[in-house]
């Protein structure tokens, strides 16, 4: 296991750094050299050398996560775990329903709120004997006020949002697998920035209960890798199915083995150029690495249909902007109605700009995310899969003052401008930590055709296992 503790302090190195992992020690339990009691010991010796530091949960539920792991180490001991999981510790993003702590959701609006109910997600880590180790921290709602949380490789930056403590806590090898959602880039920005893996699925792949109030809404995985990552979205599938009306997540339990792709695309999206020099630059020499392998990498010069689809995706933060404001209008109005000084600056913002939209204006919203979906469909039956940055760069500084952001919103946590498409197109996306730029992760994804999450997964495993980390 990684010594957390000291994490941090020379800057981030992807050929060395080696991320706390869960799977690997499942041998160890069945023959009883490592039980998930003590792999819960060492967690916890680690969040307490490092949570003062990183911030990254807003309660911690020691008393039930050491039950959990003391039944979970008695049914491996039986040969009888409920899961592949059983026993793991997990954190859960504090916008999901815990039953034993509070679902604050980053607002102070919401604060000491407890429901008393779980999740679907967390239902399905508990009844796969995951042992649910607290509550991470999370923006305001998910969107752009940050919390206290920091990068667990250099304070001063951001580890991004909205899931902001669940990247953290991978980053910083607290735990192996936390959850996160994502409604722009709030699973695969901050997992980039903190060296995850992480998978933003298929939308509705992995059921988001209470959760389904915007309607590209995803639930996903952070983890040290691939096999931890899949795991976890493969037990949640199995407990609870994805959302109401959709098929789940498709995949075997077991991980997706590498596969090696012969065909990628590589999107620029809205993102490229904001994208600093350093990094653009360390992206290109790991493409030069990838085609080296034998894949032929498409570029969208020459190709009509891919200039098509940059052009359509253009404006993908706009567009996630007004659907999300327009959606998330009722809740605003009521928190607002309690005590709007208890909504930040920029949640305030956003209710603003969604009460002067029309009903006219959503509705052409919801065209165009259809046309992005209808011309993705498109472009991405020509080739295995997408490859592009994670983010426009490493994490920026906490506070940034020069922080960008679409039009009427800055993005303090970092600009999610190569996530939004995705988001809004509803396909899977995996993140793999491939970049080190000025010593600071900066993550690679593989977007997928939607439902086919287990090949997208495999692909990224491919990447991270096959191709050389680059150092800008």
């Amino acid at each position: 296991m990684t010594d957390g503790a000291t994490l941090g302090k020379t800057g981030y190195d992807p050929a060395t750094h080696r991320p706390l992992t869960w799977s690997d020690r499942l041998p160890d339990f069945r023959s009883g050299a490592d039980t998930p009691s003590a792999y819960l010991e060492r967690c916890l010796a680690t969040i307490a050398a490092r949570e003062p530091v990183v911030k990254a949960w807003v309660v911690l539920n020691e008393t039930g996560a050491k039950a959990a792991a003391d039944a979970s180490t008695k049914r491996w001991r039986d040969g009888n775990p409920l899961s592949p999981i059983d026993g793991m510790p997990v954190g859960v993003k504090d916008l999901y329903m815990t039953k034993d702590m509070p679902t604050q959701m980053g607002s102070p609006l919401y604060a000491g709120r407890s429901t008393g109910e779980d999740s679907a997600c967390v239902q399905a880590l508990r009844l796969a004997g995951a042992a649910i180790v607290g509550k991470t921290v999370t923006t305001e709602l998910g969107f752009s006020h940050p919390g206290p949380t920091t990068n667990p490789f250099e304070a001063t930056r951001t580890p991004g949002g909205s899931s902001s403590g669940s990247a953290a806590a991978i980053g910083a090898a607290m735990v192996p697998a936390t959850l996160g959602s994502q409604v722009v880039g709030s699973i695969i920005r901050p997992a980039g920035f903190c060296a995850n893996t992480a998978i933003k699925p298929t939308l509705g792949a992995l059921h988001r209960g209470e959760r389904q109030g915007l309607s590209h809404s995803h639930l996903g995985v952070h983890a040290g890798g691939i096999a931890d990552m899949w795991a976890v979205s493969h037990a949640i599938a199995r407990f609870t199915g994805g959302d109401p009306g959709c098929p789940g997540l498709y995949g075997p339990e077991d991980a997706p083995a590498a596969t090696a792709p012969r065909r990628l695309i590589v999107a620029e999206t809205e993102g490229w150029t904001l994208t600093d020099d350093a990094t653009l630059t360390a992206f290109e020499k790991l493409l030069c690495q990838v085609a080296a392998s034998g894949v032929t990498i498409v570029r969208r010069k020459g190709q009509a249909d891919l200039e098509a689809f940059e052009r359509e995706i253009t404006e993908s933060l706009v567009l996630c902007r007004d659907i999300c404001g327009w959606e998330l209008r009722w809740t605003l109005r009521n928190l607002a109605e309690k005590d709007v000084t208890k909504l930040s600056p920029s949640m305030r913002v956003r209710l603003e700009m969604a009460e002067a939209m029309t009903q006219d204006d959503y509705r052409a919203a919801l065209a165009k995310r259809e046309a992005m979906r209808s011309r993705f469909r498109s472009v991405a039956a020509t080739a295995d899969a997408m490859i592009t940055l994670s983010s426009a760069g490493p994490a920026p500084l906490m506070g940034d003052p020069n922080a960008k952001g679409e039009p009427g919103i800055t993005h303090t946590t970092g600009l999610p401008a190569y996530n939004a498409w995705t988001s809004a197109i509803g396909c899977p996306a995996v993140t793999v930590p491939m970049l080190a730029i000025g010593g600071m992760p900066v993550g690679v994804q593989i977007v997928g055709r939607h439902d086919d999450d287990w090949r997208t997964a495999g692909i990224a495993r491919w990447l991270k296992e096959t191709v050389a980390p680059v150092s800008g």
